[in-house]
């Protein structure tokens, strides 16, 4: 019985071997003995590898195979069978054969032979042969010829960050455009400005959010120029950047095949050395997405606070209701979708510590900290991504103003003080803001009780356009002071 056991257990197994052994390996599996042996070490997720990571590998495996092919170090039908392969993987093909953690030691290796035993043993089967053959294509020989681990990784790393920031930079246009629609939607709407949480000069709601939509084109702009840093790769350099087993025609070709095959637009970088030993470019990029997590969580918290009440707060904007606020509290609506993207910002905050810290960690030739990077970029940009799409679908297109409510906070506020000064004077002025603190009456009624102007005078002062655009004073009011 036990010998039955065990021939059927060697059935459904096959055996392969690398610098560290013998291992079996499940007979019907894609991945090979070195994708195994990472996948028993590094159980630190939990999680898959990003999809579009794998598909960044099956580009660059392709275009390594086209180039080897033209320069004559691979023979056309293996090539022919990769890039079949490859194109496979593209479609969404063998993504859960990809079973190495995110987070692994290596600086990369087990997710590059991860990819090179997949396609090379989809390629053998292409190719009429038995999974785990490696006589007829190989993973190292012949899907990484050309390549190192070091000039791979970095490259998939680039390719992937650009391709999830373009759908970032979308949702972001999205947003400008609906914080732009509201900014002419509320253009006349009179509300009370505040500095350091006190009253201060009266300003258009529709003003505010106009200066919200120019900080995210800001943001737009700048991780725009950060990311033409992601387009110079390292590719052809290797294992440090000295193209050692790299055939020179493949080092000048692999970059160019590379752009037409991916349909992105790539350079080699002008140094492969630094580019291999340095990965400052994704601390550049980082410190854009964060800036920009730091520009829509301080949104977040305007719109928290000008929502805030509905009747005990400043309650001066409305946000959609979106889900019950409480298990205990009937009635109680939360401003979710404002404290999710602050969350979000939070985490992309943390997320930028981690990947400065890990480019700065590297030494000599190499940083071995690319995994860490990878998974705190791509979480950052994916999930700034979701909490920009659905702050703009479910808070900021359904936005409405309290009209009123904003206007009798200004006509109460001790802040519209400020337009009159240049027409009463500073000391004055001061006089009648502490009287009105003190017995709660307005400014405009202080101001025509103590006959400093007339009633026509006082309105064209406080008229909302003209205490929210830059204006000439009254030459004439001025001279008779």
């Amino acid at each position: 019985m036990d010998h039955k056991m065990n021939d059927k257990k060697r059935a459904d197994y096959r055996i392969e071997r690398d610098s560290i052994g013998a291992k079996d390996v499940p007979k019907d599996v894609y991945y090979g003995v070195q994708s195994l042996r990472a996948a028993e070490n590094f159980h630190i997720t939990g999680l898959n590898m990003h999809p579009e990571i794998i598909n960044s590998l099956a580009y660059i495996k392709k275009a390594a195979a086209v180039t080897n092919c033209e320069v004559g170090l691979l023979d056309k039908k293996k090539a022919q069978a990769i890039v079949k392969a490859c194109d496979e993987i593209i479609e969404g093909k063998f993504h859960d054969e990809f079973i190495v953690d995110p987070i692994q030691g290596g600086a990369g290796t087990s997710l590059n032979m991860n990819a090179n035993e997949v396609i090379a043993n989809r390629a053998i089967e292409i190719l009429g042969g038995q999974k785990g053959d490696y006589s007829i294509v190989h993973p190292n020989d012949d899907v990484n010829c050309g390549q190192s681990t070091n000039d791979v990784i970095p490259t998939a790393g680039k390719m992937t960050s650009l391709r999830l920031l373009k759908n970032l930079k979308a949702q972001l246009l999205r947003l400008h455009k609906a914080l732009n629609d509201k900014a002419q939607e509320f253009d006349h709407v009179i509300k009370m400005g505040r500095t350091q949480m006190q009253d201060a000069v009266p300003i258009r709601l529709g003003q505010e959010f106009k200066a919200y939509s120019v900080a995210i084109m800001r943001d737009i702009n700048r991780m725009e120029k950060a990311m033409d840093e992601m387009r110079a790769l390292n590719m052809g350099g290797t294992a440090i950047g000295t193209g050692i087993n790299a055939d020179e025609m493949y080092m000048r070709r692999i970059v160019p095949n590379l752009t037409e095959i991916s349909g992105m637009d790539f350079i080699q970088a002008f140094d492969l050395i630094d580019s291999t030993q340095n990965l400052d470019s994704f601390v550049a990029v980082s410190g854009a997405v964060k800036a920009c997590a730091v520009t829509l969580s301080k949104i977040s918290n305007d719109l928290r606070l000008m929502s805030s009440g509905p009747r005990a707060g400043f309650g001066e904007i409305n946000l959609p209701a979106k889900q019950n606020g409480s298990s205990i509290m009937p009635g109680k609506v939360n401003p979710v979708i404002p404290e999710v993207v602050n969350q979000v910002a939070f985490n992309v905050i943390g997320n930028d510590v981690t990947i400065t810290m890990a480019a700065e960690a590297g030494q000599l030739e190499l940083n071995a900290f690319e995994p860490i990077i990878f998974y705190c970029m791509f979480q950052s940009i994916d999930t700034l991504a979701y909490a920009v799409e659905t702050l703009v679908d479910n808070c900021i297109t359904g936005i409405t103003a309290n009209e009123e409510r904003c206007r009798e906070l200004v006509e109460n506020s001790v802040g519209i003080i400020t337009a009159i000064n240049p027409h009463v004077g500073y000391q004055k002025a001061a006089e009648i803001a502490k009287k009105a603190i003190k017995t709660g009456e307005p400014v405009r009624s202080l101001i025509l009780e103590e006959n400093l102007m007339d009633e026509e005078e006082l309105n064209q002062i406080l008229d909302p356009v003209h205490m929210t655009e830059p204006g000439i004073l009254d030459k004439d009011h001025m001279m008779k002071k």
